[in-house]
């Protein structure tokens, strides 16, 4: 189930032995907790692909019109998962959304180095970096890449659509990294971004931290729950799939 900010607080100063608190500010050692699970949180929600964290993101152009065929990452993008773009035509009657594929740099360059540059159809643009790319105007993307980490660039975009890649046509998803924004006067009643099941992992891991951190003494019961949590939520990622399915290697199920 889901705890606040405030329950695990205590809990967690509790099994320390320290001072009560009724709210996470009361003391400086309870503030400390507050610091040490939000490390914690942030820990977490870095070491995997956490599937409630999959969402439909924007990608924004840049304003640079000497770049049509980059877009901007949201800082929030953690790892895009695709990208579909809508590839109708000028007078098409419907939208046309196909995916758009990945390719790695220097597969996107010798690509694009494809293109002709002395053709009507072909446009150089300059990437943030410096090198040179031709890439086509005269059709929708087809591949991207990103040089940087922080933008995109496509092969190609239809000049007679718009005058440049446009983000509402994009469709994408990608797994987000989740904000530890607390409203001011609300600090006890915060939840983190977390799935239900995995609160307790968050809590035992950060005794852990704390018992270590502030007493300079390990707990290894917080440690080995931590551990087991942590296992069961590596296998158990998914709550519509179901989670991770292992094979039977050929083994009968009793009747």
């Amino acid at each position: 189930m889901k705890r606040t900010l405030l329950d695990m607080v205590q809990e967690i100063l509790s099994d320390m032995d320290s001072d009560e608190v009724e709210s996470i500010d009361d003391t400086v050692e309870s503030e400390q907790v507050v610091t040490i699970i939000k490390s914690t949180f942030y820990s977490m929600m870095s070491n995997r692909l956490w599937p409630h964290l999959h969402r439909s993101v924007q990608l924004k152009p840049i304003s640079d019109t000497s770049k049509p065929t980059h877009m901007k990452l949201q800082d929030e993008i953690k790892e895009l998962s695709f990208i579909n773009y809508n590839k109708a035509k000028s007078g098409d009657s419907r939208k046309k959304y196909e995916a758009v594929k990945y390719l790695a740099p220097d597969q996107f360059i010798h690509k694009t180095n494809q293109n002709d540059d002395s053709q009507s159809n072909v446009l150089t643009v300059a990437d943030f970096g410096g090198i040179e790319l031709f890439v086509r105007n005269d059709a929708a993307p087809t591949y991207y890449t990103s040089f940087d980490d922080s933008h995109l660039v496509f092969d190609s975009y239809d000049s007679e659509v718009d005058s440049s890649l446009q983000e509402s046509k994009v469709q994408a998803q990608a797994y987000i990294i989740p904000s530890w924004n607390i409203v001011p006067g609300y600090e006890n009643e915060f939840v983190p971004d977390l799935p239900d099941d995995a609160f307790t992992a968050l809590v035992e891991e950060a005794k852990s931290r704390a018992s270590l951190r502030l007493r300079q003494v390990a707990d290894q019961k917080a440690e080995q729950e931590a551990g087991r949590q942590n296992r069961w939520l590596a296998r158990k990622a998914r709550r519509v799939a179901g989670g991770i399915k292992y094979p039977n290697y050929g083994r009968v199920g009793r009747k």
